[in-house]
C-alpha cells in the first residue's frame, strides 16, 4: 500500500541521513564502497608526561623552536620529570640561564643541560647559556656546533630521505677541514674534535658534503592542531618545527588548542597530519620573551658615539629595493638609520621577511614574533612567515642583496672569523656561514677597529677559526672604511673626520692601500 511505502522510504531516508551524519563526523569524504577519511594514526595524549612515555635514555632527539620562540616547553618540563638522561639533542639553540623578567632559573632546554640530561648537543648557537657552555668546556658533555641554514638543510633532508647534499656553506673552515672542538677532558684539552668533509666543485664553485639528521623522536610546538594532527604554526613560532616534525619516525606535537576536523581550510595548514603521531594540548605556556629593545637616552660616551659613527655609515650600504640580513648586536642597529627615501625588506634567518620597528608598548610585545637576536619585533604590511629550512632557501640561493654582519677579525682578503674562540668562549656560528656563502649578497662588516685592548682585528690572515673564506666585500670601522679587493686586498675608500691615513696604518695589522679618491665619511653624529 501506498502508506507501507512512505514508512519504508521514511526509514531509508532516515537510515541514510544518520549514516552521512557518523561519516561527516568521522571525516569521510566518500563510503560508495569505500572510505577516504581525513584522520590517520594520530593519538591524542591526556598529559605530556603520556606524550614522552616512550622516550628513554639514550635516545636522540629533535627540539623544536628558535631561541625560546616556538620550542614545547611543556614536553621539555615532562622530560625533567622523567629524568631521562644520556640524551643526544639537535636543536637550534639550548635555551637559556637566569632571565631578569621571569622567576624561573632556566628556560627551554636550559633545564635539562642543568639537570645534566644531555650528553651530546648538535645546534648553531648556544650563546645565552653560561651553564652549557661551563659545562662544555669542563668536559662534561659533547658539541657539535653547525651553521644553522646547514642544520635546518639537515634535518630537512633526513625528513625527505636524502641522505646527503653539497653546500657552499663552511667551505674552507673548521666545519670542513675538521679540528673543530667536539669534547674537551677534564684539563681543557680537545679530547674528541670534527672530521673533515668530503668537498667537490660544481661550475667552479666550492662546496663541501654533508649528511642528512634524523631522530627517534621529533618534539615540536604548534598554535592548533585539528583532531586528525594537521598543525598551524603562529608567526615567527614556526621555524625549526617544520623541518624537525619529518624527520623521525615518531613525531609528537605541543599545541596550545586543539580544534574539530574541518576547522582549518586545508590551503591554511601548515603541516600536513601525515608528519604527525601524538599531539598533547600544553599544560602551561610561559610564553617567555629572551630580548627586549628598550630606546635609550642618547649618550655621550665614547663607546655610545663609536657605535652610532658605525652603524650610521652601515645604512648608507643599503639601497632602494633591497633584500637585507642583519646580524645580531651592532649590524641590527643600522636599521634606525635607514633614509626615509628608500624602501627596503629586512630578512630574519629565523623565519620573517618585512621586519618592522621594534614595538614601542609592552602590550604589544609577542613571544611569537622575534628577529634573529631573539628580540620582540614587529612586521610591516605585505609581511611573511616560513620556516628556517625556506628561510635559508633564501639565503644560501642568492636572494638576499646585502648582509651585515660582526666580526672578531678580518683578514687582509676577506677572510672572516666571529664565531669561536678555542677553550674560551662558545657562541656558535649561527646563520653567518651560511649568509657569507651566498654567492650573490654583499658582505658588509662594522666592528671597532681594534680590542679594547689595542690588539689587532684587521690581519694578514684571522688567528681565530674562520666563518668564511675569501667572503668580506667591505669592513666599516669608527676610522674609516675598507672595499676588499680578491687580488689587491684592502683599499682604504673612506676615513673618518680627525684621523690620519698613520692612525689607521698603527691601528691595522696589515698593509693596505689607499684609494686615490679617498674622501671623509659623511654622516651626522648626534651623540655628541
Amino acid at each position: 500500500t501506498m502508506a507501507t511505502i512512505c514508512k519504508r522510504f521514511c526509514r531509508e531516508r532516515a537510515t541514510l541521513q544518520a549514516t552521512k551524519s557518523i561519516f561527516g563526523v568521522l571525516g569521510v569524504t566518500q563510503y560508495r564502497g569505500f572510505s577516504l577519511s581525513a584522520i590517520q594514526n594520530v593519538e591524542i595524549c591526556k598529559t605530556s608526561s603520556e606524550a614522552v612515555r616512550d622516550i628513554i635514555d639514550g635516545s636522540k632527539l629533535l627540539v623544536g623552536g628558535f631561541g625560546l620562540c616556538g620550542i614545547p616547553e611543556n614536553l621539555i618540563r615532562a622530560l625533567k620529570i622523567k629524568e631521562v638522561k644520556d640524551l643526544t639533542v639537535v636543536s637550534n639553540n639550548v635555551g637559556t640561564g637566569k632571565i631578569n623578567r621571569y622567576d624561573d632559573p632556566y628556560h627551554g632546554l636550559g633545564i635539562l643541560a642543568q639537570s645534566h640530561q644531555i650528553k651530546k648537543m648538535i645546534a648553531s648557537f648556544v650563546g645565552g647559556n653560561k651553564e652549557f657552555e661551563r659545562q662544555f668546556l669542563a668536559g662534561e658533555l659533547e658539541l657539535e656546533l653547525t651553521p644553522q641554514g646547514t642544520l635546518a638543510e639537515r634535518i630537512r633532508a633526513g625528513g625527505a630521505g636524502i641522505p646527503a647534499f653539497y653546500t657552499p656553506t663552511a667551505y674552507g673552515t673548521l666545519i670542513h677541514k675538521g679540528g673543530a672542538p667536539v669534547k674537551y677532558n677534564k684539563k681543557g684539552e680537545i679530547e674528541i674534535s670534527s672530521k673533515s668533509k668530503e668537498s667537490r666543485s660544481f661550475d667552479g664553485r666550492n662546496y663541501i658534503m654533508e649528511e642528512a639528521i634524523t631522530g627517534d623522536f621529533s618534539l615540536i610546538k604548534a598554535w592548533k592542531a585539528d583532531k586528525a594532527g594537521n598543525l598551524v604554526f603562529k608567526k615567527t613560532a614556526r621555524n625549526f618545527n617544520v623541518p624537525m616534525a619529518k624527520a623521525s619516525p615518531i613525531t609528537i606535537a605541543e599545541v596550545e588548542e586543539i580544534v574539530a576536523v574541518g576547522t582549518f581550510k586545508p590551503e591554511d595548514i601548515h603541516l600536513p597530519s601525515i608528519y604527525v603521531d601524538r599531539i598533547v594540548c600544553g599544560e602551561k605556556y610561559n610564553k617567555v620573551i629572551e630580548n627586549i629593545f628598550r630606546k635609550q637616552e642618547p649618550s655621550t660616551s665614547t663607546g655610545s658615539v663609536m657605535r652610532e659613527k658605525i652603524v650610521k655609515r652601515a645604512a648608507l650600504e643599503i639601497k632602494d629595493g633591497m633584500y637585507v640580513n642583519l646580524g645580531i648586536g651592532m649590524p641590527m642597529l643600522a636599521s634606525n638609520y635607514i633614509p626615509e627615501d628608500i624602501e627596503v625588506v629586512l630578512q630574519s634567518e629565523n623565519g620573517v621577511l618585512g621586519l618592522g620597528p621594534y614595538p614601542e608598548e609592552d602590550e604589544k610585545l609577542d613571544a611569537d614574533l622575534i628577529n634573529a637576536g631573539k628580540e620582540a619585533v614587529t612586521v610591516m604590511p605585505g609581511a611573511s612567515y616560513f620556516s628556517s629550512d625556506e628561510s635559508f632557501a633564501m639565503i644560501r640561493g642568492g636572494h638576499i642583496d646585502l648582509t651585515i654582519l660582526g666580526a672578531m677579525q678580518v683578514s687582509k682578503y676577506g677572510d672572516l672569523a666571529n664565531w669561536l674562540i678555542p677553550g674560551k668562549m662558545v657562541k656558535g656560528m649561527g646563520g653567518a656561514m651560511d649568509l657569507v656563502a651566498s654567492k650573490g649578497t654583499k658582505v658588509v662588516i662594522t666592528m671597532e677597529h681594534t680590542t679594547k685592548d689595542g690588539s689587532h682585528k684587521i690581519l694578514d690572515e684571522c688567528s681565530l677559526p674562520l666563518t668564511g673564506k675569501n667572503c668580506v666585500d667591505c669592513i666599516i670601522t669608527e676610522m674609516g672604511v675598507f672595499n676588499i679587493d680578491i687580488e689587491k686586498g684592502l683599499i682604504l675608500v673612506e676615513i673618518s673626520k680627525g684621523v690620519t691615513i698613520d692612525d689607521i696604518k698603527q691601528a691595522t695589522g696589515c698593509s693596505f692601500e689607499v684609494t686615490s679618491s679617498l674622501k671623509e665619511i659623511d654622516i651626522i653624529i648626534t651623540n655628541i
